[in-house]
């Protein structure tokens, strides 16, 4: 039986002369993996559809184990990041982010719009440091990790100097630091934007402005946070790294 599902390229795979193993985050049915034949051939009508990131319509026959697919209805190419190295490596650590913390055939509408977006606003040309922050944030309680921001993590007070601690999971106020001679201090703008980024619709994100300094702070404690407690290991991070390493030489 044929199925219409909407969804969007996360990874591919050689399969043969001529075929691709392509992995979709779905709307209706999570991650799914399929058999796309004759897709590595560039006259083939599966050949711009199974290109990663591509956001759209996918006709597939499904199975126990791996579907085929039969067509593909492209909506959105996401072409400004495919015709940008730096771009590209934003959204490969995005998708790869996404594709190693959820299991398959897992329904979330709510992870396929945070993917969707996040992609859509790269592509449109929003800050991809912010985005990227953005979509880790949200994607903190799929990996099973909480962190208090809207409290201190010790005492439970809201006003005060926050700095974050890693041991204690959250923000810790400036009466609390003892407890943490590790915590990381924040700026005030630093504390806002985290606890926005992890709270907000990202569909009503608007024109956001964020100095460079900002930036360094939220990278780090996400960064840190991450690296402590998330067992992730990404190729795609470090290339992103390496990357921005490029980018600052260049600059």
């Amino acid at each position: 039986m044929l199925e219409k599902c909407e969804g969007i390229v996360i990874r591919t795979a050689n399969y043969g002369e001529s075929n691709k193993i392509v992995t979709l985050y779905t709307r209706e049915w999570g991650k799914v993996g399929m058999m796309a034949r004759g897709a590595k051939k560039p006259n083939s009508r599966l050949s711009a559809v199974t290109q990663p990131f591509t956001y759209g319509y996918f006709l597939m026959q499904r199975g126990s184990g791996l579907g085929t697919m039969q067509q593909g209805e492209m909506i959105s190419s996401m072409r400004s990041i495919k015709e940008d190295i730096f771009l590209t490596a934003y959204a490969a650590y995005i998708v790869e982010l996404l594709d190693r913390s959820v299991e398959d055939r897992k329904p979330n509408p709510f992870l396929f719009e945070l993917l969707f977006q996040s992609l859509n606003l790269i592509n449109e040309g929003y800050d991809p440091d912010i985005i990227m922050n953005i979509f880790e944030m949200k994607m903190l309680n799929t990996l099973g990790l909480y962190p208090v921001l809207n409290q201190c993590a010790v005492c439970g007070s809201t006003d005060g100097h926050f700095s974050f601690s890693i041991r204690e999971g959250g923000l810790i106020c400036h009466r609390c630091l003892e407890k943490d001679p590790y915590h990381y201090k924040l700026s005030p703008a630093a504390v806002r934007l985290l606890r926005l980024f992890y709270y907000f619709d990202l569909s009503r994100l608007g024109d956001i402005s964020v100095k460079e300094e900002t930036k360094a702070e939220l990278k780090k404690i996400i960064t840190a946070y991450y690296d402590e407690n998330s067992g992730l290991n990404l190729k795609s991070k470090k290339f992103l790294n390496q990357m921005e390493k490029f980018d600052g030489f260049l600059k």
